[in-house]
């Protein structure tokens, strides 16, 4: 190709001149389903889905991990009260367990102070999720789900191309602009070949506890239209919630009861 660097391993171009396929990583463990969720731009709620879809397939009696790969901007361990360094038995990183016995690696885990930035560059943080999926002691795992960065940088390529993902979820919002940002999300995904599951639609709207009427206070959904325009079976809509931010802030993400909110998206990864 005309401006071919002859890096295959972060190309994503299927181009007759491709060297080589990328490697797939190696890691310890029987890791059954890996999901990564998925969104367009920061901000709109990826992380606080990966933790409850984690948490609610817990509670079916499955085993679940969740690998955080937004290196930057973790934010997984303290939605579920974890503070405390991982350790390495000399072979592999130990991760953290929740309280109901997710495991969980995340940036956070490994630094001497949570609150310390990372300041990084791409390839070097693409390289920390590589070491976190094939340097983890894992063990049985039915589903891992792997919180993306956000946009369509080297760490979502680099996962794309080399975790043998069963599909993505992407996490929107209802304003226009985050669904125009949507379809870059789906576009990277058709492109690399890998399965939208569904998507779903956060702070879709505002349930007066009062009344029970909905207030659509981003704006009316358009997550149904979207869905059919690209043939996405699975959505689903979760309301602003201030129990849901209390839940979080105080680590017990686990305890808050998401499956009614959720369910469109868990009931078919169940079943497959």
């Amino acid at each position: 190709m005309a401006n071919c660097n002859h890096d295959c391993g972060h190309c994503a171009s299927n181009c007759g001149e491709r060297a080589l396929e990328p490697e797939k990583f190696f890691m310890n463990g029987n890791i059954k389903n890996v999901i990564g969720i998925v969104s367009g731009k920061g901000g709109v709620g990826k992380s606080l889905v990966t933790g409850l879809l984690a948490s609610e397939l817990n509670k079916k009696g499955f085993k679940t991990a969740i690998l955080d790969a937004d290196i930057t901007g973790p934010s997984i361990p303290k939605m579920f009260g974890l503070h405390e360094q991982v350790l390495s038995d000399g072979h592999f990183i130990q991760p953290a367990k929740s309280k109901n016995g997710t495991k969980i690696i995340s940036m956070n885990l490994c630094l001497q102070d949570e609150g310390e930035p990372v300041v990084w560059r791409g390839p070097v943080l693409a390289g920390v999720v590589k070491q976190f999926y094939e340097e983890v002691d894992w063990g049985d795992v039915d589903f891992m789900f792997t919180d993306m960065p956000p946009g369509t940088g080297d760490v979502p390529l680099t996962i794309f191309q080399s975790l043998p993902l069963k599909g993505i979820v992407i996490v929107t919002t209802p304003q226009d602009l985050v669904s125009m940002i949507v379809s870059k999300a789906i576009s990277m995904a058709e492109l690399m070949q890998i399965p939208v599951l569904g998507l779903v639609e956060n702070m879709s709207y505002f349930e007066c506890p009062e009344c029970k009427s909905k207030h659509f206070i981003f704006g009316e959904s358009h997550l149904r239209e979207l869905a059919d325009f690209y043939g996405i079976e699975s959505v689903s809509q979760l309301p602003v919630m201030p129990e849901l931010a209390k839940f979080c802030d105080a680590g017990e993400i686990e305890n808050f009861a998401a499956e009614k909110y959720l369910e469109e998206i868990i009931e078919p990864l169940t079943k497959k």
